[in-house]
């Protein structure tokens, strides 16, 4: 009997204390509901304030993630004599009061206060005896031309770094990485407060007005390319809020693809934007001749109503955080009247 009892007072106790963990994890559960929802609430007061107020330093649109990868990816000890072989990342250098003992030879234009830096070589295919000779702690070149660089940089044991400068949110995301490494933040913050500034006044200046659906094109030596919002200029009209027809209509996948004029005509964009030049490529004169032997480009409405626009080459064409608040502004005019 005092076998059966004893059982029976520990069923009862296992039970009760079964009870009581039950309870303490169903408690658990709704207060982690609590919070998880507590969080959701906070971020979204969040993004209503950021989105009220406009960019700022503390939230400056910049993919922390990838910002935080490639400061991770620079050597730990500081460089003292760098070579840069991007004209875009010699501009930051310029921006943020860095002097490079080696910068590259370009057609594009370097800040004239680096002019009488040694150069060495093309971007793509840079002097290699003139990098060994400047005594490189550091070479920094645009990611796009890694794997060039790294073949042509083999043997050399050169410490390197890459960053990425296709786009207007790669610069603004290179110019960070740099401006934080190098230890200049004073005057990273100082440009990209500008760049901010600029940003938050157009996006202000779009509101509530419907924008255009826009075609991109750029003219090689003999053909027209569309250009898809990986492109410099396609970043610019995708930060302003306009509608690429490349992405939405033509669905093309690559930075510059032919252009298919059947297509172009079914999706009609309101605006057609040309980046030609007569040194890089196809000329404003070319352009017309293009439409003259194809009567297709005059049953497009961009053309009726007289909205093809031939842009200029240095302002669009190159990829410069020193102009880049001039080629918003340039490409918002056409967007905004």
């Amino acid at each position: 009997m005092k076998k059966l009892l004893a059982v029976f007072i520990c069923a009862m106790l296992l039970l009760v204390a079964c009870a009581e963990k039950k309870e303490e994890q169903q408690v658990e559960k709704e207060d982690a509901t609590v919070d998880e929802q507590e969080q959701a609430t906070n971020e979204t007061e969040s993004e209503e304030q950021a989105e009220d107020e406009g960019l700022t330093l503390e939230n400056d649109g910049i993919d922390e993630a990838k910002f935080q990868e490639l400061l991770a990816a620079l050597p730990a000890e500081k460089p003292e004599r760098i070579v840069v072989t991007s004209v875009p990342l010699t501009e930051m250098l310029y921006l943020l009061d860095v002097e490079p003992v080696g910068v590259p030879t370009s057609t594009n234009p370097i800040p004239e206060a680096f002019q009488h830096i040694a150069q060495i070589g093309s971007p793509m295919t840079p002097d290699l005896e003139a990098i060994t000779n400047l005594e490189t702690d550091l070479l920094i070149g645009a990611k796009s031309l890694q794997s060039s660089l790294d073949k042509s940089l083999e043997g050399l044991n050169l410490t390197t770094a890459y960053l990425p400068t296709d786009s207007f949110e790669d610069l603004k995301l290179s110019f960070k990485v740099l401006g934080t490494y190098l230890g200049k933040e004073e005057k990273m913050n100082e440009v990209l407060s500008s760049i901010l500034d600029k940003e938050n006044e157009l996006t202000k200046l779009a509101e509530g007005k419907e924008l255009p659906r826009v075609l991109l094109m750029i003219g090689t030596s003999d053909s027209f390319m569309v250009m898809s919002e990986n492109s410099y200029l396609g970043s610019l009209v995708k930060r302003l809020g306009a509608e690429n027809i490349a992405t939405t209509d033509l669905k093309v996948d690559s930075t510059y693809s032919a252009v298919n004029l059947e297509d172009v005509i079914v999706s009609d964009p309101d605006i057609i934007l040309v980046l030609a030049s007569g040194d890089h490529g196809a000329s404003e004169e070319m352009f017309k001749e293009e439409v003259a032997k194809n009567d297709a480009w005059t049953k497009l409405s961009a053309y009726k109503n007289d909205q093809i626009h031939i842009l200029d080459y240095s302002t669009f064409g190159v990829t410069s955080i020193m102009n880049v608040e001039n080629a918003l502004t340039k490409v918002a005019d056409y967007f905004v009247k």
